[in-house]
């Protein structure tokens, strides 16, 4: 193991598998360098292709990978002014590697991904409507738990 390697172990949080990690942190940052891989897009065919996104939502996400240099902004000198974003070399080898890959696993496993989404939600519920023995109560005709007698008054059932 190399020094860097040691010390990315000690401080992951300085680590650069976190700096590139961070690239899928924001929901819709790999829908949008999706959307401009087969080439460059105005801001308006970016929203009708990928649906769903609001124009400040995109706003944002346009500005993030300009930033991260994972996009490049195009502005034709023209009447009306034209605009277009395009990937870099950068983005394109993010889009080309490890989100081609990362596609291709989700087709593979997205079956068993669900059926484990699915398993954990209904356990959840489960757990959600039948207490544990401890807790059960008795209840009421119409289904809600019969509450402990305030101080001074009589129980629920027996007035």
């Amino acid at each position: 193991m190399t020094d860097h390697q040691d010390h990315c172990h000690e401080l992951v949080a300085d680590c650069r598998l976190r700096a590139a990690t961070d690239l899928f942190a924001h929901t819709w940052d790999p829908v949008v360098l999706a959307a401009l891989r087969p080439g460059p897009r105005r801001r308006r065919e970016l929203r009708a292709t990928i649906g769903g996104i609001s124009d400040k939502v995109l706003t944002d996400t346009l500005k993030r990978l300009l930033s991260n240099g994972l996009i490049d902004r195009h502005a034709h000198a023209e009447a009306p002014p034209r605009v277009e974003y395009s990937l870099t070399g950068l983005g394109q080898s993010l889009v080309e590697g490890p989100m081609t890959a990362l596609g291709r696993w989700a087709i593979e496993h997205s079956d068993e991904l669900l059926e484990a989404q699915e398993s954990a939600l209904q356990r959840a519920q489960d757990r959600a409507v039948t207490p544990p023995e401890s807790q059960r109560s008795e209840r009421t005709p119409s289904g809600r738990p019969l509450r402990p007698p305030r101080k001074g008054w009589p129980a629920q059932g027996t007035a």
